[in-house]
């Protein structure tokens, strides 16, 4: 992991490319270092020398007193690549480049930035950008950006790949109440990554939550091991915006076809600890909560209102969160009668009544946070003629200095709450508008006490009774006969070298030797056409089933030969594959289709002819996959209710289902050549499973 510290909290910055040109970047950056207050060396550099804003201004960097800790570089685009020769050759460690011109703009700015990589690499330097609106830090303070202002002080830090999504977010936190640790525009990151500063602000300790605007995700193998250390120390919320280049779309596999685009980074995010959101709102929404509320216990929730409807709209928003609604115990119910007027109510949601004085609120609030069986409390306030919101603030904050449980609030209004909200947010207690609002934010308050508390095995690693040499063999075989997709019999093979029970199938040539397959194989069976290029079997009358004699065999295999022949004169068959008929059993199927960005993505579902028509898979990402997100990948399915044993059927062997999964990622983590894996149907009885019909595509 890079060591980030002096970037963010250099003794001397340098800005190559400063300005006396009040509307140039050279000058806004120089001028908002001095202005916001930086206490450390600033060095304007500039080839004319002289002084900028009252500082002495050097030639080059070389001429710099000291080798500065950070240098910030807003030159034209074709002379940024010679000054970061020149920073490196110096020993300058941290570089900024917020000039454009770069990757994004293609051809001749690709090999522009191509340099840039080989330059930072060379030299050792952690480099962010190019294309960067800059970096902050409110703590040091540095503001080593353009942008106009600086952002207020606090414990979030954001950041973005869009220069101009983080400088309204800046702008609008002045009015929000928002305040920020590190505001970081990471540009077309051509060195220091996203990752890489999460990971950095993940021990950073100004930082207590780490949101993130991200229209890309950087390549590591390790993602989903990196970001579960970081999402154990603090809460990473995401807003990802575009789609994953999964090359779903482009997959000929049931499971590519179930593979949405964006499934993957859905996936990994889940898998690594992080909350993925879908707006900006929710991105702050939630980031706030973090940064002023402590973690709640459990899932149990009351709400304090005095408006009937908005506890209406808190309740099923709480149902759609999976949130509890507590049942209060008779002590509790008693005090609140006591306190609540009868015509409001005391079941929760509690109902204080529009003419709730702050008196009520106060005594309402601590009765219901002494329950112990209450874990996170809403309280919301309608602006109604007799609402004291000020008052009903301060009461708030004397109930959260006694009980330390998550207190969020929901203020209705606008510009009446202006100073309750400033209050409230000073106090760490998050303030929003809207009841729904509230409750997503304990949802996500209560998600990451769970992530938090994650136990990770590796029950794929632990599987050693496969041989790789083997299925290396068909492999080979395969690519020298000039495939990309394996027979039946291959896959089986294949299969049978890593454990997954399969019904057995063998090539045969003649009907000769079919017959004998048959025979030793135990009838009945099912004779299939062997070809990587007859893409549809039955449809053509290339598949018999219930073949119970020698001479069956033999009449079967002719048979099939001719209607191969007739519908595809062009192709000649591998021969006739022989696989042994097996009992009906629950269908599921078990798939992979490797992301480019993430690899090995394990689907599992309802199987049987029609998957695509019911669409009902779960995703986990091989890589990482642990005991407990198998059984949560089964139990996100529909088919589990029939392995559970639906209305008195008999219930499947879970654990051969968990088995075929682990070694499907097994065997898909240990040859990338797999391209995509689908075995449909797998027939899982009460005992054991039997894998049909399996495809592999390199």
């Amino acid at each position: 992991m890079r060591d980030l510290e002096k970037m963010f909290k250099p003794d001397s910055v340098g800005v190559i490319g400063a300005s006396n040109t009040p509307d140039k970047v050279g000058h806004i950056v120089v001028s908002n270092l001095i202005e916001d207050g930086y206490k450390g060396e600033i060095y304007p550099i500039n080839p004319k020398g002289g002084e900028i804003l009252g500082l002495k201004t050097y030639t080059d960097v070389t001429q710099c007193p000291t080798v500065p800790d950070l240098v910030v570089v807003v030159v034209p685009s074709k002379a940024v690549n010679p000054s970061v020769k020149q920073c490196g050759e110096l020993g300058v460690k941290n570089v900024v480049v917020i000039t454009a011109g770069f990757k994004e703009i293609g051809g001749e700015g690709v090999k522009l930035e191509e340099e840039l990589v080989r330059l930072a690499n060379e030299y050792d330097i952690s480099l962010i950008g190019p294309n960067s609106l800059g970096i902050t830090d409110s703590h040091t303070p540095l503001n080593g950006s353009f942008s106009q202002m600086m952002p207020p002080k606090g414990n979030i830090a954001f950041l973005s790949q869009s220069g101009a999504m983080m400088v309204a977010i800046i702008d609008w936190s002045i009015t929000a109440g928002i305040g920020f640790s590190k505001v970081i525009s990471i540009g077309n990151k051509a060195g220091v990554t996203e990752l890489e500063c999460i990971q950095y602000l993940a021990d950073d300790p100004e930082t207590a939550v780490v949101i993130c605007y991200l229209e890309s995700i950087s390549q590591d193998h390790n993602f989903i091991e990196t970001m579960r250390k970081v999402s154990s120390k603090k809460p990473v919320i995401i807003l990802k915006s575009g789609s994953s280049q999964a090359g779903a779309a482009a997959a000929s596999s049931h499971t590519g076809a179930l593979a949405g685009s964006d499934v993957a980074f859905d996936t990994a995010f889940k898998q690594s600890g992080i909350f993925r959101v879908q707006t900006m709102a929710e991105l702050f929404d939630i980031g706030l909560a973090f940064s002023k509320c402590p973690l709640p216990t459990g899932r149990n929730l009351a709400i304090i209102t005095n408006a009937g409807g908005g506890g209406v709209v808190s309740v099923d928003a709480m149902e759609r969160n999976g949130l509890n609604l507590v049942s209060f115990d008779e002590e509790t119910t008693a005090k609140l009668k006591a306190a609540v007027p009868e015509e409001g109510s005391v079941k929760n949601p509690i109902d204080v009544l529009g003419d709730a004085p702050v008196s009520r609120y106060k005594e309402t609030l601590e009765i219901v946070l002494s329950s112990d069986d209450v874990d996170s409390l809403v309280i919301m306030v309608c602006p109604t003629a007799s609402a004291d919101p000020d008052g009903i603030a301060n009461a708030i904050l004397e109930g959260n200095e006694e009980f330390n449980k998550p207190i969020i609030v929901v203020n209705m209004g606008g510009s009446s709450f202006d100073n309750a909200n400033e209050l409230l947010r000073k106090n760490s207690i998050p303030t929003y508008v809207f009841p729904e609002t509230a409750v997503k934010v304990v949802d996500f308050l209560e998600r990451f006490n769970a992530v938090q508390e994650r136990t990770y095995d590796n029950p794929i690693q632990e599987i050693n009774d496969v041989n790789k040499d083997k299925v290396n063999e068909i492999f080979n075989k395969v690519k020298a006969d000039g495939r990309d997709t394996l027979l039946g019999s291959e896959a089986y093979a294949v299969a049978k070298e890593y454990g997954i029970e399969a019904a057995p199938i063998i090539l045969s040539k003649t009907p000769e030797e079919a017959a004998n397959v048959a025979e030793e194989m135990g009838f009945p069976v099912v004779l299939k056409i062997a070809s990587d290029k007859i893409l549809h079997k039955s449809d053509i009358g290339g598949v018999q089933v219930g073949i119970s004699t020698r001479d069956e065999a033999e009449n079967s295999f002719n048979e099939i030969m001719a209607n191969a022949n007739k519908a595809h004169p062009d192709i000649t068959p591998d021969g006739i594959e022989v696989q042994k008929m097996m009992d009906s059993g629950i269908e599921v199927l078990v798939g992979m289709i490797r992301d480019e960005q993430f690899g090995p993505m394990i689907a599992f579902g309802m199987g049987g002819v029609y998957v695509n028509l019911i669409e009902d898979a779960s995703f986990k990402l091989a890589s990482g996959l642990t005991s407990d997100e198998i059984d949560e990948q089964i139990n996100n399915t529909k088919v589990v209710e029939l392995l559970k044993g639906f209305r008195g059927e008999a219930p499947g062997d879970m654990d051969s289902v968990r088995n075929a999964i682990k070694r499907v990622a097994r065997l898909t983590l240990d040859f990338p050549e797999i391209s995509e894996l689908d075995i449909n149907p797998i027939f899982v009885y009460e005992n054991g499973s039997s894998a049909l019909d399996i495809k592999i595509k390199l």
